[in-house]
C-alpha cells in the first residue's frame, strides 16, 4: 500500500494509544465517578457540537481534499492561496449557524426540557465547543492533503483524550464544579485546535492570501468549487444529522441517564471503526487524485483494498469485543448498570463495521462527477433514521436506537454501492472480501454454540479460552490464506519474516 500503508499504520498506532487512554477514561473513571446523567450530558454536548460543525464547515472538509490537487502546482509547493479559503469559509459558516442556533433555543428547550433539563442549562456552551472542534477538524484535513496525518491524529486521539481524562478526574475529586467540567471540555478542544493550527503552519510556507490572478484565470474551477461547496452545504444538512440522531432521541425520550448508558455502549462499538480513521485520512487524497486523472483501475484497486482490509480488521475487533463482552461488564465499575446495553454494543458494532468497510465508496461518489447523487442518498439516510428512531426508540428503548442506526446505515450504503458500481465503473469487493465475511460469520456462530453447548466456567477462564481458540484460529486462517496480502506484508516486514 506504500504511503497509505505507512501513514495509516502509524496513525492507527497513535489511535490505539489514544484508545488505551480512552478505555481508562471511559471504563474506569466515567463509570466510577460520574453518574449516568453526567455522562449523558457530556455525550450530548459533544454530539450537539459535532452536528453543529458538520453544518458550519459548509462542506469545506470534503472540498479541501477534492480541490487541493487543482490548486497545487505539481513541481512546487505553490497552492495559490488555497488554504486561505479553507480557513475562512468555515468561519463564515460558523457565524451563520451560530445565529440560527441562538434563534432556535425555545423549540430545542421544549424538546429536551422534560426529560433532560440539564442539557438546557448548558445550551449555549455548545457554541464555543463547536468553534474549537470545527478548527481542529479543518486543520486536520489540511494536514491530511499534505500527507501528514500522524501529528493531527495524535492531537485528536491522545491530546484530547488525555485532556478529557484530566478534566474528569478534576471533577471526580471535586476540584472543579459541573460548570468547570463543561468549561474544561471547551478549553480542551481549544488547545487541540491551536496545536493543529501551529503544526499545519509549520509544515511549510503556507500562503494565507488568496491568489486573485489565479482565480480570474480559472473561473471554471472557481464555479465548480462554489457549486460543489453549495451542494455539500445542502448535503450536510441531511447527512450530519444521522450519526447523532439516536443519541438525541434517547436523550429527548428517555433522559440523560439512558444517554449515559447508551454513550458507554457507543464508546465500545466505535472501536470497530477506529482503523478506518487513519486509512480514510490517507486514502482519500489518493482516491481524489486518481479520480481527477480518470484512472479507474487505480480507483477500483484502492476501493477493493480498503473495503477488504477494513472488513478484516474491524470484524476481528468486533469479535474480540463480543467474545469478551461479559468480562468487560464484569470488570467495569457499576457494570451491572451498563450491562443493560449489552445487545446495543453488538448492534452498534455491526453498524460501525458497515461504516468502516464502505465509507470509501461514499468518498468515491463524492469525488466523482456524480457527487450530486449523494445529496439524494443523504436525504434518504436522514429520513429513514428519523422515522426509525421515532418508531423504534419508544418501543425498544436503547436497542431500538441502535437498530435504527444499523438499518438506516445499511440501506444508505447499499444504495451508495448500487450507485458507485454502474456509474463509476468501480469494483468495490473481490473474492477475498467474501472469504473474510464467511470467516467472521463462522467464528461468530462458533462463539454462540460454545456459550450454549459447553458447561459454564469461571468468567475469566471462559473469556481467555474462547479468545485464544476462536480469535487465535481466525487470525491464523486469515494469515495463512492471505486474505489481506497488505497486512501479511506488513506483519512480515515488522517481524522480519521472509514473505
Amino acid at each position: 500500500m506504500g504511503v497509505i500503508a505507512k501513514q495509516s499504520i502509524r496513525g492507527t498506532i497513535v489511535t490505539y494509544l489514544g484508545i488505551a487512554v480512552g478505555i481508562v477514561t471511559t471504563f474506569f473513571v466515567l463509570t466510577r465517578f460520574l453518574t449516568t446523567e453526567e455522562i449523558g450530558l457530556a455525550r450530548v454536548l459533544i454530539d450537539a457540537a459535532t452536528l453543529f460543525i458538520g453544518l458550519a464547515q459548509l462542506g469545506t472538509n470534503a472540498s479541501i481534499i477534492r480541490f487541493y490537487p487543482y490548486f497545487k502546482e505539481k513541481e512546487s509547493d505553490e497552492d495559490h492561496g488555497f488554504f486561505f479559503w479553507a480557513l475562512v469559509v468555515p468561519f463564515i459558516g460558523f457565524v451563520l449557524f451560530a445565529a440560527l442556533y441562538w434563534a432556535c433555543r425555545v423549540p430545542i428547550e421544549t424538546w429536551f426540557g422534560d426529560k433532560s433539563p440539564m442539557f438546557v442549562d448548558y445550551y449555549y456552551f455548545v457554541l464555543p465547543l463547536a468553534f474549537f472542534m470545527l478548527y481542529q477538524t479543518i486543520c486536520e484535513s489540511t494536514c491530511n492533503v499534505l500527507m501528514h496525518i500522524v501529528v493531527p491524529r495524535a492531537v485528536r486521539e491522545l491530546v484530547v483524550r488525555v485532556g478529557m481524562l484530566a478534566i474528569y478526574l478534576l471533577y471526580a475529586f471535586r476540584v472543579v464544579s459541573m460548570d468547570g467540567l463543561v468549561i474544561g471540555i471547551c478549553l480542551n478542544y481549544a488547545i487541540a485546535a491551536m496545536i493543529n493550527l501551529c503544526y499545519f503552519i509549520s509544515l511549510r510556507h503556507i500562503r494565507l492570501r488568496p491568489d486573485r490572478q489565479f482565480l480570474r484565470a480559472n473561473g471554471g474551477l472557481v464555479r465548480r468549487y462554489l457549486t460543489y461547496t453549495g451542494f455539500l452545504i445542502l448535503s450536510a444538512i441531511t447527512s450530519v444529522l444521522a450519526p447523532t440522531l439516536s443519541s438525541f432521541f434517547v436523550t429527548a425520550k428517555m433522559g440523560l441517564d439512558s444517554t449515559g448508558i447508551f454513550a458507554i455502549a457507543t464508546y465500545m462499538a466505535v472501536m470497530v471503526s477506529v482503523p478506518n480513521r487513519s486509512v480514510s485520512a490517507i486514502a482519500s487524497p489518493q482516491l481524489s487524485r486518481a479520480i481527477k486523472e480518470q484512472n479507474r483501475e487505480e480507483c477500483s484497486f484502492l476501493i477493493r483494498q480498503v473495503t477488504r482490509n477494513m472488513l478484516l480488521i474491524g470484524g476481528f475487533i468486533l469479535l474480540a469485543i463480543w467474545v469478551n463482552i461479559d468480562l468487560i461488564f464484569h470488570i467495569l465499575p457499576n457494570g451491572a448498570t451498563f450491562a443493560t446495553a449489552k445487545n446495543v454494543v453488538l448492534i452498534l458494532g455491526v453498524s460501525q463495521l458497515v461504516l468502516a468497510t464502505f465509507t470509501i465508496c461514499l468518498t468515491a461518489l463524492n469525488y466523482s462527477r456524480y457527487y450530486a447523487l449523494s445529496l439524494v442518498l443523504s436525504l434518504i439516510l436522514t429520513v429513514s433514521a428519523i422515522f426509525l428512531n421515532n418508531y423504534l426508540v419508544p418501543l425498544y428503548g436503547m436497542e431500538g436506537a441502535a437498530l435504527s442506526n444499523l438499518l438506516s446505515y445499511g440501506l444508505y450504503y447499499i444504495l451508495i454501492i448500487a450507485t458507485v458500481v454502474p456509474l463509476g465503473h468501480f469494483h468495490v469487493v473481490d473474492r477475498k472480501w467474501w472469504y473474510i465475511l464467511l470467516l467472521l460469520i463462522v467464528i461468530f456462530a462458533l462463539n454462540v454454540l460454545w456459550q450454549y453447548c459447553l458447561p459454564e466456567m469461571n468468567i475469566w477462564a471462559d473469556s481467555i479460552l474462547r479468545s485464544a481458540v476462536l480469535l487465535g484460529s481466525g487470525v491464523w486462517i486469515a494469515y495463512k490464506a492471505e486474505l489481506s496480502p497488505e497486512i501479511n506484508q506488513q506483519i512480515a516486514n515488522t517481524l522480519h519474516i521472509k514473505h
